[in-house]
């Protein structure tokens, strides 16, 4: 049996269409065949005709085959936009946009392939003592596809959900690097006010006050080491986030502006480092005022 180089499932479709074109043919041509033997039953009577009968026995018979062959030829026309309309709209419902080549309608070479196809499907189904089977319908347009769709929606919520649950992580590790600078600052201001109380004694006090900034400066030095660390890590951590963003930014872009948004606002995490630079410049100036 001759291929189309479709598959098997579309082959069968092709096949079906044959058959009712065939059998719309042979209607038509039945039409056909019965104005003519109309005239001969209405008209040919006699044994002798003049010409003027004969023209007109002849343009009333081309009246009615025009007439039987457009009306059929409009008839196939609407029955191939219809096919071509059930097809479409198929496809519209997986959002995809199919495109026709005309030319191809008028290949002599596909078209003695079709003619092939045709003719051998015609002989094996000739061969057969059992009737036609039912005719394949077309798969109802809200099964099937629309399953495998929704699956994939879930799949990509399931994912969105994922994507905020590491966010809400991100914003608590953020929330806890803020309290700790905040306790830096504290310490800091804790530190001035002692410099300030302790004045008096300074001879005293200033070994004291040294060894407690420099315990204060270690700490703060191995704080601002882990806080550094930690500032890495989330940095990391956001870039490995946006690359899984963009992944699902064409299915969900409402969710990829949530998620921008949340991003955008830890850019005041880059801004930690040069605060408590700035705070260790400022225990360095206080070291070398007491040492003065």
């Amino acid at each position: 049996q001759a291929e189309l180089g479709v598959n098997e499932h579309h082959q069968n479709e092709v096949v079906s269409y044959m058959r009712f074109a065939r059998f719309k043919r042979g209607m038509c041509l039945k039409t056909v065949d019965s104005c003519f033997q109309d005239l001969k039953d209405s008209r040919l009577v006699e044994e002798t005709f003049t010409v003027d009968e004969v023209i007109d026995m002849l343009d009333g018979l081309q009246s009615v085959v025009h007439s039987e062959v457009e009306s059929e030829l409009i008839n196939t026309t609407y029955t191939n936009v219809l096919l071509l309309r059930q097809l479409f709209s198929q496809a519209e419902k997986w959002y995809l946009k199919l495109q026709t080549d005309v030319s191809d309608l008028e290949n002599r070479e596909l078209l003695d392939q079709v003619a092939e196809f045709e003719k051998s499907d015609y002989t094996s189904s000739n061969k057969k003592s059992t009737a036609d089977p039912i005719k394949p319908k077309l798969a109802p347009l809200n099964e099937g596809g629309s399953e495998l769709l929704n699956k994939t929606v879930a799949h990509l919520q399931e994912e969105n959900e994922k994507l905020k649950t590491r966010l809400r992580t991100i914003e608590t590790q953020a929330t806890a690097a803020l309290d700790e600078k905040s306790k830096l600052e504290k310490s800091l201001r804790d530190l001035q006010m002692i410099q300030g109380d302790q004045k008096n004694n300074a001879n005293q006090d200033i070994t004291e006050l040294e060894n407690k900034v420099a315990a204060l400066k270690s700490q703060f030095e191995k704080t601002l080491n882990d806080t550094t660390a930690n500032q890495k890590f989330l940095e990391e951590d956001l870039v490995a986030t946006k690359h899984d963003l963009l992944k699902v930014q064409d299915q969900l872009s409402t969710a990829e502006k949530e998620l921008e948004k949340k991003f955008q606002q830890t850019a005041a995490y880059r801004n930690m480092k040069e605060i408590l630079t700035k705070k260790n410049e400022q225990i360095k100036d206080l070291r070398r005022r007491l040492s003065k």
